[in-house]
């Protein structure tokens, strides 16, 4: 075999659909987890400096916000490997299919690890869809406190009007209902969304709320191709039975008519 030919053989064995997947699902976890992190950790410097001056008063938020980062750490290092798992799942179910190593054939076992990886996957698909919906929350508080600036940039001209725009951190439970100021309006909080930190969260929520719903089509698209070469292999499968009960079969008829019969299969002794 000649070096072209041995290429080909080896590109042809390759999981293009898994390898995109896995490289879909490493850039969203990439994206959610480091963007993530550090939005958490600007909000709670943005909620301290303009939102309260009370340290007790976003004590409770700063807790979340660690056991949110330990959180992210833990996904980090769970999806890395759990990736890399379904990266060589793939070529396991795509060299099955297309038979690139000799006689290699799908066994017992690896179909029921292809579909227990299957199952799981699908549930860490539900998961991932409560955690892109979740993360759609700070999306949406930054777009209101964004849109409620652009409004006070226009209404400048009259502070009497601007004064009774505000956003109020305690109503989007990010704060105690007992919190002071709690709250930023009229050109204060022109002042916050005027701010660098501001346009960073903004960015990096934005940046983690694409990259939780990357993970999710990654995470859909595993298990479809997954299990299309399941159905492959299930079939392929019953086709071999069904040849070799039909060459068992003319086996018999062949032994009876002792012999005037001609198989349109290669006989083995073991069938006579």
């Amino acid at each position: 075999m000649g070096c072209y030919e041995c290429c080909m053989r080896c590109l042809g064995g390759v999981p293009y659909v898994s390898l995109v997947a896995t490289l879909l699902c490493f850039s969203g976890i990439a994206l959610f987890c480091g963007c993530g992190h550090q939005a958490l950790t600007e909000s709670e410097r943005l909620i301290e400096t303009y939102f309260t001056r009370d340290h007790q008063d976003y004590i409770t938020l700063a807790y979340l916000i660690e056991y949110f980062q330990y959180i992210i750490y833990g996904l980090a290092s769970f999806f890395f490997l759990y990736c890399i798992v379904l990266l060589a799942e793939g070529f396991y179910t795509t060299s099955a299919v297309r038979q690139s190593f000799g006689e290699f054939r799908s066994t017992v076992c690896g179909r029921c690890l292809s579909t227990m990886f299957i199952v799981i996957t699908y549930v860490l698909v539900v998961v991932w869809l409560l955690v892109f919906s979740l993360s759609a929350l700070p999306v949406y508080f930054f777009y209101n406190m964004a849109n409620t600036c652009h409004t006070i940039n226009i209404l400048s001209e009259t502070p009497s009007s601007i004064n009774q725009l505000c956003i109020d951190a305690r109503q989007y439970g990010l704060l105690p209902w007992n919190a002071v100021p709690g709250k930023a309006c009229g050109m204060t909080l022109s002042n916050v969304c005027k701010t660098r930190e501001f346009f960073l969260i903004y960015d990096l929520y934005t940046a983690a709320f694409a990259g939780a719903g990357m993970t999710v089509l990654a995470l859909i698209h595993c298990p479809l191709h997954l299990a299309a070469c399941q159905l492959v292999l299930k079939e392929r499968h019953r086709r071999e039975e069904e040849e070799r009960r039909l060459h068992t079969l003319f086996g018999r008829v062949l032994n009876e008519h002792r012999g005037s019969l001609c198989s349109p299969y290669v006989l083995h002794a073991a069938d006579v």
